[in-house]
């Protein structure tokens, strides 16, 4: 009991000094429990919207998928005869039955051609108005559409874009445009994630989605009275035989789950990575924290233990103080956490994905999840100042406050980390000589470890020759003040070490995405320069397909000299050594596809792949299956017949663009698959007539105007929309490592403040022979930037020896090109100047404030 009165009234009476370190704390756990909750959350608003729209029982196509996926290769939902409808009617057990059509493969506009869909990425949805879709959305102005002319269009949607009753809209998909006005607008009576719903008549949706009647894309029956989901499914699978696919409310809703499930799971493990990365960030500023305060109560310890406390009492009296530390950041952070799901929510929904506070979902796992997460790194991180504390003798109160540092220790801990940098350098040697990127990736990571600990370990052995570095080249024009500053950096190395540590972590990972994303660009660049030959790409950006009508009206611009079509759909392939490969994907293109990508081959000329009934394997696919000039592949190809091909072309491996394709011609494609089952093109390249290249520019996109769903880009416009994706992955991962920055700066920040109660007599003699305040304020200034330039240094240059060593496997998959952001790391290491200025603002200012007698007279 007296252990713990002693731990609670030193807790108190540093609360001041512990503040920064709670916050460092309840930062951590807040940005754990926040993606928790986020994610249940998110989590909880699929369910509820699936568990809504799913009806008793479902029947659909075979080839139909489970979660509701609505699109094919053509562009057209795989669709049943409404004869099904009829069948299902006169089941046993059905109560009501009704046929449901929707698709997902099209793009409707307003009428200035503005696209309407979604910018979160969700889905565009056009369907007829159905019984089920009554069940979760209400008609709040207006009327169900009646007749070709009208369209009804969901309230997000309509309030995001300013539509009203009467409004034209335009739906575009492969049969062509329907036009029709806006007769009714209906609210959902669930939380919408994001999806942009469009309604038509039955019949017009069929006519405007498939371009037939009698067919639908679902039927969906609900059960009689008694009668459960899984018997009415045996009912009707006994009835309809094998011929389609029927699913169960239940089964429906966890196919849907299950397609979020890997969005979801990418998203929450990242931010727990990012949470990780803090809070081990945070475990260096507990560790000096803990640290300095024991330094500061030596001679408190000593008395402590020359009146009779034990070792273990000392100890366990720092680790009580620890436990209350984290405790109470924990607790803090939990409800901080809540505060940031809110606010992802609410960012979510600028972004266009809506996610109502109603679902908002705190399981009892998350709060325990974030309590023992920070208590536990806490006090582990607190128990080696509480070791030293406890080995601190009685002798201990006869001396000055401070305690000399242990040699040995220091010499012990230096040689432990030189040994894991060494092995840590020798495992990113075996990432650069690695012949296989799966093999290279384990040393990779091995070596990332390694050289990080090895570094935080020498980190006290490095400061003193950096910091001196430092100081020759930062600090000396400031005169003495800047030599009293470095050597105060010097004084404890330790200090130093750990404070740079906690920067250098955060910074070591935004070098080395920094030199990733640039490679990555530069390699893309450089091999977008050698090997596509043709002027223009279109494409959708969201991956939607393209259809008949704008290829039509790209091959009808005058200015353009050639239209090369590209396709691509899956097949079986039976290969010679008998083995059959299913669900494989192979192109298809014109011949003049040879021309426009010029893709290097080993064997035989690709030109020859687009004979009839020809084709091209790369490299690695012939290898492991036997393949030369001349062999015959049997390609079962989806929705068609199997054609023997013979294979006329090797490519290489390493390609960049359209790596591992395997090519055949449309001419071959379309001689085994039905013509309404070819699939439609993901891209077409485009090639102007000699010097018309910016006409067929502005001509192309006049083209096209009436499909604002597809891009025009000359090579320069590629190149760029290639960095911008790469760019904006990257500041949003420079987003979460931010956090880890903020805590490192509270490191500093905390250290620094510490380092002035610790200095106070000091500060009080200086100030007594004639240091002014703002000398002395820029002093203990300049030490923090000394401090942040050195974390910042280590940082950097240990991130670039990631990236560049993480270059040499992009290498390995044709990335061949190192670029170092020099823009980006010298900019990086001049802000960690001003990251250690803005630290030092309030220590520099508390000391400056002190009194001068009562510093000198403070023991």
């Amino acid at each position: 009991m007296t252990v713990l009165k002693t731990s609670m009234r030193n807790f108190f009476a540093h609360k001041g000094r512990m503040a920064l370190s709670a916050v460092a704390v309840l930062l951590s756990v807040a940005f754990v429990c926040g993606t928790l909750v986020f994610t249940d959350t998110m989590s909880t608003t699929f369910d509820k919207l699936f568990a809504a729209t799913a009806s008793d029982v479902t029947v659909s196509a075979k080839d139909a998928s489970d979660g509701g996926e609505t699109t094919s290769d053509n562009g057209k939902p795989p669709v049943i005869p409404a004869s099904v409808l009829a069948d299902v009617r006169d089941v046993d057990g059905v109560k009501s039955a009704e046929g449901a059509l929707h698709s997902t493969s099209l793009t409707v506009v307003d009428g200035d051609k503005e696209s309407l869909s979604p910018t979160s990425g969700g889905p565009t949805i056009v369907g007829n108005w159905t019984a089920n879709d009554a069940r979760t959305m209400e008609i709040t102005s207006g009327a169900a559409p009646e007749g070709p002319e009208q369209i009804m269009v969901d309230a997000d949607t309509a309030d995001k874009h300013g539509l009203k009753l009467g409004d034209e809209i335009g739906v575009i998909s492969v049969v062509g445009t329907h036009t029709a006005k806006i007769s009714g607008i209906a609210d959902w009576a669930v939380t919408n994630p994001g999806a942009a719903i469009f309604f038509l008549d039955t019949k017009t949706a069929q006519q405007a989605l498939i371009g037939e009647t009698g067919v639908f894309t679902n039927v969906n029956a609900t059960a009689a009275d008694g009668v459960s989901d899984a018997q009415l499914k045996k009912n009707v699978v006994a009835a309809l035989g094998g011929d389609y696919k029927v699913l169960t409310a239940k089964e429906s809703t966890e196919a849907g789950q299950k397609d979020v499930e890997g969005f979801m799971g990418v998203l929450k493990y990242a931010m727990l990575g990012f949470a990780g990365i803090a809070f081990l960030v945070g475990i260096f500023l507990i560790i000096n924290t803990f640290s300095m305060l024991v330094a500061q109560r030596t001679r408190e310890i000593g008395l402590m233990r020359a009146i009779g406390s034990s070792r273990k009492q000392v100890n366990r009296s720092v680790l009580i103080e620890a436990l209350l530390l984290g405790v109470v950041g924990s607790v803090l952070g939990v409800g901080a956490g809540v505060g940031l799901a809110v606010g992802l929510m609410k960012l979510m929904g600028m972004a266009g994905m809506e996610l109502s506070t109603d679902d908002l979902t705190v399981a009892w796992t998350t709060p325990v999840i974030g309590l023992l997460l920070g208590v536990v790194v806490t006090v582990l991180a607190a128990y080696l100042p509480a070791r030293r504390a406890g080995k601190i003798s009685p002798m201990a109160a006869l001396r000055d406050a401070g305690a000399p540092a242990d040699a040995r220790a220091g010499w012990i801990r230096g040689g432990i980390g030189t040994f894991l940098t060494a092995v840590g350098a020798f495992a990113l040697y075996l990432t650069s000589a690695a012949d296989k990127a799966a093999e290279g990736s384990m040393w990779l990571g091995l070596g990332v470890v390694l050289s990080l600990v090895g570094f935080v370990l020498i980190g006290p052995l490095l400061a003193g020759g950096v910091v001196r570095v430092l100081g020759v080249v930062v600090l000396r024009v400031f005169g003495p003040v800047g030599r009293m500053a470095e050597r105060n950096a010097l004084r404890n190395p330790r200090r130093t070490g750990a404070t740079g540590a906690a920067l250098m972590i955060g910074l070591a990972l935004v070098a080395c995405l920094s030199v990733v994303g640039s490679s990555m660009v530069a390699s893309a660049t450089d091999e977008l320069d050698k090997t596509v030959g043709t002027d223009f790409i279109i494409q959708n950006d969201a991956g939607q397909l393209i259809t008949p009508q704008a290829v039509t009206a790209v091959k009808d611009t005058p200015q353009v000299e050639r239209v090369t079509e590209y396709k691509w759909t899956e097949a079986d392939f039976t290969t010679p050594d008998g083995k059959t490969l299913k669900n494989t994907a192979i192109t298809a293109a014109d011949p003049t596809y040879a021309t426009d990508l010029r893709v290097e081959t080993v064997e035989g000329q690709l030109a020859d792949a687009y004979r009839p009934d020809s084709m091209s394997v790369h490299e690695k696919f012939a290898e492991d299956h036997g393949i030369s000039l001349g062999s015959k592949i049997d390609v079962a190809f989806k929705d068609g017949s199997t054609a023997g091909l013979t294979v006329r072309a090797i490519t290489s491996s390493d390609a960049v663009v359209d790596a591992g394709a395997m090519y055949t011609s449309i001419d071959t494609m379309a001689t085994y698959v039905p013509a309404d089952k070819m699939p439609l093109d993901m891209l077409l390249f485009v090639s102007a007539k000699d010097g018309r290249q910016d006409a067929a520019y502005t001509a192309l996109k006049d083209s096209l105007h009436d499909y604002p769903q597809y891009t025009v880009r000359d090579q320069t416009d590629y190149k760029e929309a290639l960095k911008d994706q790469i760019g904006q992955l990257l500041n949003m991962i420079y987003g979460l490592l931010a956090l880890a920055i903020v805590v490192a700066i509270l490191g500093v920040v905390n250290t620094l403040a510490l380092s002035v109660v610790e200095r106070t007599r000091e500060i009080g003699l200086m100030r007594a022979i004639g240091l002014s305040r703002r000398q002395l304020r820029r002093m203990i200034r300049l030490e923090s930037v000394v401090i942040a330039l050195f974390g910042a240094l280590l940082g950097l240059g240990l991130g670039m020896g990631w990236g560049a060593t993480a270059q040499q496997l992009l290498a390995l998959e044709g990335l061949k090109v190192l670029e170092i952001p020099w823009p980006t790391i010298i900019g990086v290491f001049i802000g960690s100047a001003f990251v250690g200025l803005f630290a030092a603002l309030v220590p520099a200012f508390r000391a400056g404030r002190m009194n001068v007698l009562n510093a000198i007279a403070t023991e």
